[in-house]
């Protein structure tokens, strides 16, 4: 569809969304970057930062086990946003699914925004900060209590060591949630990609398992699967969700 203009490929986008009762959301760092959480990879993002190791380091499982203090260290200042508010691709996610439209969305995100914004069906592929779990007896924590702690957090039941609940690098997905993900993308009508490089795997994987014709790719700057989509919008998420009017069944 690279013959058509912007407002052309807007209005099919549009017109994708308001036939669909089936469709699927699956999204990246630049879903959240539109609510001031940083990504890795963007120029503004973490990777561009200066920092005694780089955060792919910081944030990898032998790095956590070595060096669990300076990984909270760098996990509190960095990781925990949780001032971040969500913006209007998670409400309108959130719009779409009490609507009856959007079945599940599977995010690569561990912020908890599409869960604020009131979506419902969310699978999270690399976890979450709000979900931290003593090693030892597996007490949970939020995370504000995460933020409020220094140094290694530890358990006010038996003392062990708390661990978010996010995959971190040399850790496998959660087998459940990748099935999950499976058969909602293999069962989509519409599949939509928001805010996503589609560089990191597995889950960038997960997208050959849809098997329509509206496979719809939203990202500021081309991926490596712009060829294979029905329609590729080079767009603010956010600018372009908000162009959606959701009308309830």
């Amino acid at each position: 569809m690279s013959e058509l203009n912007r407002e052309e490929k807007i209005e099919i986008f549009l017109d994708m969304v308001g036939k669909s009762d089936n469709i699927v959301f699956f999204g990246g760092a630049g879903v959240s970057t539109e609510s001031g959480i940083p990504d890795f990879r963007s120029v503004d993002g973490l990777y561009n930062q200066q920092y005694d190791y780089p955060p792919e380091t910081i944030l990898s499982h032998t790095f956590y086990r070595r060096n669990t203090e300076e990984f909270y260290r760098f996990y509190r200042n960095k990781m925990l946003c949780l001032t971040a508010q969500p913006n209007m691709a998670h409400q309108k996610l959130a719009e779409l699914e009490a609507a009856g439209k959007v079945r599940a969305v599977v995010t690569q995100n561990i912020d908890g925004l599409h869960q604020l914004a009131g979506s419902q069906k969310v699978l999270e592929l690399h976890g979450s900060v709000h979900r931290n779990y003593c090693e030892s007896c597996h007490q949970l924590y939020d995370a504000e209590y995460m933020l409020q702690s220094t140094g290694v957090p530890h358990c006010e039941k038996c003392g062990g060591d708390i661990k978010p609940d996010v995959v971190l690098y040399e850790e496998g997905l959660d087998n459940k949630t990748i099935q999950e993900a499976v058969y909602y993308i293999a069962n989509a009508d519409v599949l939509i990609i928001g805010g996503t490089s589609l560089a990191v795997y597995p889950a960038a994987g997960l997208i050959d398992y849809y098997q329509g014709d509206k496979l719809v790719l939203v990202n500021k700057s081309a991926t490596p699967r712009d060829a294979i989509a029905n329609l590729v919008l080079q767009e603010s998420i956010g600018e372009l969700f908000d162009k959606i009017q959701v009308r309830n069944a």
